[in-house]
């Protein structure tokens, strides 16, 4: 890990008990556990900020009436 920077942080104590607890359990760092729980939670932000825009567009293609791929192909053809 070339790149990596050091951070201090602040947890309560039961959290960082816990943390710890977790790391022992996994064989693992303080430091791998809460990178783990980092990339879990961008991957759940990265998720939900999908199927808002996935709804977004669902609802404007339903506007159009588009509801399936051969509307939408029809669709793209006329415009």
């Amino acid at each position: 890990m070339g790149n990596a920077v050091k951070k201090t942080i602040s947890l309560p104590r039961d959290m960082a008990r816990e943390i710890e607890e977790m790391a022992d359990e996994q064989g693992k760092s303080v430091s791998a556990v809460i990178q783990d729980a980092v990339r879990l939670a961008r991957k759940e932000r990265l998720r939900s900020e999908f199927s808002g825009m996935q709804g977004y567009w669902s609802t404007r293609a339903r506007e159009k009436g588009i509801l399936t791929e051969r509307d939408l192909k029809r669709y793209l053809e006329k415009n």
